[in-house]
């Protein structure tokens, strides 16, 4: 096995009496795309500027790609493409000047993906920065981003706030990134439909602290999201092992819960529930369960 992209170890940081992460293990393996999902505030942020070097830890340890990203602050971000919801790039150059002056940055710059980016994207070259829309500074952006096709696409929350051409423009760039060309992408938001349609691991984040860690797959398959009939009216739910939320009233509930080799099922008849039917539970719907908020709202719900 090669040793991961990414690799935090205990990581906790606290902003006065605010505890941003509280010892978070993350690691993130090559070529895969890592989703990290958590409602807005939940450490997500902290986490990225930990990856980028942007801020020491207080305890733990930080490696990306084996180095320091502190310490060694050129051999990491070299790597790297980022981009980033406020997406903070020099308003008054024109496009093609940001290109220019970015291909300087990177010695792995390639003019012709970035030429093809620019078509892709509908950027004119005599454009400037300023007087671009919210979603054209986001394209600028990305091609910024994977013009010098790096080891590492660090997204972070790069679609809020974006229409869903821009935001599926986003996702088709990730997707091409892994695809094609066999790269690590780590990707946080809060739009969890987003993240489950590329992720192929997936980190919980809440209130500074793992709450579930596993690839998609095995998340989805250890899960069931189960609609019940009871023979009368329940004023609230039973207590059943593995059933982690449950919503409904009356004779009508749901559960979702953890489900091996049928022990939840047996456990729902065992209540006095009639199974009416049951399938994969979305990764929002896992959200809600284990964490008790909405990634979307962060309101509880």
């Amino acid at each position: 096995m090669s040793e991961p992209v990414v690799h935090v170890a205990e990581v906790t940081r606290r902003f006065g009496a605010t505890t941003a992460l509280d010892t978070v293990t993350v690691s993130v393996p090559r070529g895969t795309v890592y989703g990290l999902v958590g409602a807005n505030g939940a450490g997500k942020t902290t986490l990225i500027k930990h990856v980028m070097g942007l801020l020491r830890a207080e305890s733990g340890s930080v490696r990306v790609f084996g180095l320091d990203p502190v310490a060694e602050p050129v051999g990491v971000l070299s790597r790297i493409g980022y981009l980033s919801e406020e997406n903070d790039l020099p308003s008054w150059m024109r496009v093609d000047e940001l290109v220019r002056y970015s291909r300087a940055l990177y010695p792995g710059w390639d003019d012709a993906y970035a030429e093809e980016l620019r078509q892709a994207f509908a950027l004119e070259p005599g454009a400037r920065i300023k007087t671009l829309s919210k979603g054209q500074k986001a394209r600028a952006g990305l091609l910024v981003a994977l013009a010098h096709r790096p080891e590492l696409l660090v997204l972070d929350e790069p679609s809020s706030g974006l229409d869903p051409i821009v935001r599926r423009d986003i996702l088709a760039a990730v997707i091409r990134t892994i695809a094609h060309e066999g790269r690590t992408v780590l990707f946080s938001s809060h739009l969890l439909d987003e993240v489950e349609q590329v992720a192929d691991h997936v980190t919980m984040i809440n209130r500074g602290r793992v709450a579930l860690s596993a690839t998609l797959d095995e998340i989805k398959q250890s899960h069931r999201c189960v609609r019940v009939r009871f023979a009368e009216a329940q004023p609230r739910p039973p207590a059943v092992d593995g059933v982690l939320r449950w919503d409904g009233s009356g004779q009508e509930w749901t559960a979702i819960g953890r489900e091996r080799s049928g022990e939840l099922f047996a456990a729902l008849a065992a209540s006095g529930a009639l199974i009416v039917v049951e399938r994969t539970p979305s990764l929002d719907e896992l959200f809600l369960a284990h964490v008790g908020v909405s990634a979307a709202s962060g309101a509880e719900a």
